[in-house]
């Protein structure tokens, strides 16, 4: 990847608990290098992958279009269909680790925590941005609404890099993963910031992301690469916006495309999820900070704004006590609503190496601290999706009534008995 260009590394400084300020957020920086046990009731939880490390083999599949993706059936490696809470049972508790940008730039971090998801029957959401798939030379080939033709605020990846993330892209998916979007040319400051464009704007967006994923062999030349094995349109039904900006407008758009969640909202409690214009809500969420009063949102960049500000390399006398606060916020949030309202826990990160790449082992620490507890789940969006869908509206209108931390009043077999 090109050294990325971040246009005001947007400050994710997090106000008092009371009033809980909004993230910034950029894609993978490649200027810096850049299952749960018990009763399963139902719950997406992650079943066995085969032999740790080894790279799936070649998938037999119909091809789609020029070749560039192809329908090779159900994904493998997903959960069992998902049934209601039964009267009285307490529910699961799903974390979704999810990736904004999902490029390989050489670092070795999509296929670490391919194998570290692997090791510990987790599924995870990956919104790959619709450029990583886009050569440089092609780059005309964009048309970003109130931009200039070709312009990014992230960089385009080398040759290499995009034949790395499609080898990846295509393991995370035979693995059982979710492949949502993070769109384009992740705009997040100025007139041309993804927070002023219309609903008809962010169509051309996504047209255009879904476009360079399903048209890549096109763009590239590189007939001769196996497929991705999945039938994109049908894939997505997700995704995260740049900066978490301008999800009002994007809203109207995803229901008409179809797609049944946005995880761009701006800083979330841990509580229960609603929709919004008949989508799911899923924000990244207000968690404690460890030796602050305020709370931070539960994203490795907005751990890093309030630790080094805006620089990526801070001093690196202070990286040992920075990544063991960035670990404890992320289990802090976890025990917080595991221990009380199970409210799902949502985490946000990027393939970077910022501070010396202390948040990937932040991330990885927390990921094993909550792993094979009872009912926990670790899922992608997209399967968690699919169990509230099915959950009866009572029982999800009842858990929304318990706040941040709050546990049920007599024990969840009387609160939910009651729903």
């Amino acid at each position: 990847m090109r050294g990325i260009s971040r246009r005001g590394l947007l400050g994710a400084g997090v106000g008092a608990a009371t009033a809980i300020g909004v993230a910034g957020c950029g894609s993978g920086d490649g200027k810096d290098g850049g299952k749960g046990g018990g009763r399963d009731s139902g719950a997406a939880g992650h079943s066995g992958q085969g032999g740790q490390g080894d790279a799936p083999g070649k998938v037999e599949g119909r091809p789609i279009g020029d070749g560039s993706t192809s329908d090779t059936g159900k994904q493998p490696h997903q959960p069992a269909k998902p049934v209601p809470l039964e009267p009285g049972q307490t529910p699961p508790q799903f974390v979704i680790f999810s990736w904004d940008g999902a490029g390989e730039v050489g670092n070795g971090l999509f296929p670490r925590f391919l194998k570290l998801a692997k090791d510990h029957g987790a599924a995870m959401t990956f919104f790959l941005s619709g450029l990583y798939l886009l050569p440089e030379s092609k780059q005309s080939l964009y048309r970003p609404p109130n931009n200039k033709v070709g312009a990014s605020d992230i960089g385009y990846l080398t040759d290499d890099h995009i034949k790395q993330t499609l080898k990846y892209v295509r393991e995370a998916w035979l693995d059982g993963h979710e492949i949502g979007t993070h769109f384009n040319g992740h705009f997040c400051a100025g007139s041309g910031s993804v927070k002023h464009w219309t609903p008809e704007q962010w169509r051309s967006e996504i047209d255009q992301a879904v476009k360079f994923v399903t048209e890549w062999k096109t763009n590239t030349g590189w007939t001769d690469l196996d497929p991705l094995p999945f039938d994109y349109r049908k894939e997505l039904v997700g995704g995260r916006t740049p900066c978490l900006l301008g999800q009002d407008n994007l809203l109207p758009t995803a229901k008409k495309l179809g797609w049944r969640y946005d995880a761009s909202s701006p800083g979330g409690h841990q509580m229960w999820p609603v929709k919004r214009k008949g989508i799911w809500d899923l924000p990244l969420q207000a968690v404690p900070f460890p030796g602050h009063s305020f709370e931070v949102l539960s994203m490795d960049y907005n751990m890093l704004a309030n630790q080094s500000g805006n620089s990526t390399k801070g001093m690196p006398a202070r990286y040992p006590g920075w990544r063991e606060q960035a670990t404890k916020a992320y289990l802090n949030g976890f025990h917080r609503a595991y221990e009380s309202n199970r409210a799902p826990f949502y985490i946000g990160n990027h393939f970077e190496q910022w501070n010396g790449g202390i948040y990937m082992d932040a991330v990885e620490e927390a990921l094993k601290g909550m792993a094979g507890k009872k009912d926990v789940r670790l899922v992608s969006f997209r399967q968690y999706v699919d169990w509230l869908d099915v959950q009866d509206p009572k029982v999800l209108a009842k858990l929304r009534t318990l706040q941040v931390g709050q546990r049920p009043a007599g024990g969840w077999n009387a609160f939910l008995k009651a729903a």
